[in-house]
């Protein structure tokens, strides 16, 4: 069983510092992936609402020790405001059987909704209630998060964004480590592209004789970046989770990092959510 390290989150909880993402499985297919990665020692779980997933999430939970999992999951802008977040989260926690989750996030900003402070403020309220140990964004651009510490003086723990090699997001790093912001990565494989494919990312793989899957979430790794990728398949979950013995160099990291943009730009969530 692989055993990951941690990272500290700004109010105190310890996150695995790589999980399972479980987006666009259903509640069987879910089921089945989580079941499989707790066996292989993930110990971070992601979810949403928005996925339709978590009712299968919560029947594979409850083989592990609820102490021992971080348990992550998102709601959507139709529960942007103080009583809202409330109830998103109770209906989480309903569907996951679960009485707290370790991290609650905004899925996404909405801006032209304009209610994501209101959200926030919800997302203070419950982890003050001790009810969400950690709280956190999804999506969001710097002037986002920029005005959540404005107008409430906090910052999120955790930021989960779109990012690898060809979404370096190197601003958004910036701005979160700053603050004191944890980078969480969905598609840290960069989904939708041919970036395992990549002769770059096939050399390094040679070099360090790893998967090509496993030299980007080292990548991200190294720098802080917290990856959740997707997978259901008990090889690939284990690889995934196999990042943390081995280093890549500067010049490795950096060859990587010229990666960035040479896919199709990242989800705007200026223009896009749920």
């Amino acid at each position: 069983m692989s055993q990951v390290p941690t990272v500290t989150l700004s109010h105190g909880s310890a996150m695995p510092r790589a999980g399972l993402g479980t987006s666009p499985m259903n509640d069987a297919d879910a089921e089945r992936a989580v079941r499989t990665a707790l066996e292989l020692g993930y110990r971070l779980i992601d979810t949403a609402e928005n996925y339709r997933n978590e009712v299968g999430v919560g029947r594979a939970l409850k083989d592990a020790p609820r102490d021992e999992v971080f348990v992550t999951s998102k709601f959507n802008k139709r529960w942007h405001s103080v009583e809202g977040a409330r109830q998103a989260f109770e209906a989480s926690a309903e569907r996951l059987g679960v009485e707290y989750l370790d991290l609650l996030l905004i899925h996404w900003p909405n801006p032209e909704q304009d209610r994501y402070v209101e959200a926030w403020q919800g997302l203070i309220a419950l982890r003050d209630a001790g009810l969400v140990r950690a709280i956190g964004t999804s999506n969001f651009k710097p002037a986002h998060l920029q005005r959540l510490i404005d107008e409430t003086g906090v910052a999120p723990e955790v930021n989960q964004v779109q990012l690898s090699p060809v979404w370096a997001k190197s601003a958004e790093r910036e701005f979160h480590q700053r603050h004191g912001i944890v980078t969480e990565a969905w598609s840290p494989l960069g989904k939708g592209t041919n970036l395992l494919d990549h002769p770059v990312v096939r050399e390094i793989a040679e070099a360090h004789e790893r998967a090509p899957g496993q030299v980007v979430l080292r990548w991200e790794t190294q720098q802080g970046v917290v990856p959740i990728p997707k997978s259901a398949n008990r090889e690939r979950l284990q690889q995934n989770l196999a990042v943390f013995d081995f280093d890549l160099t500067d010049a490795e990291l950096a060859a990587l990092t010229t990666l960035d943009g040479t896919a199709r730009p990242a989800a705007d969530s200026d223009r896009s959510g749920h």
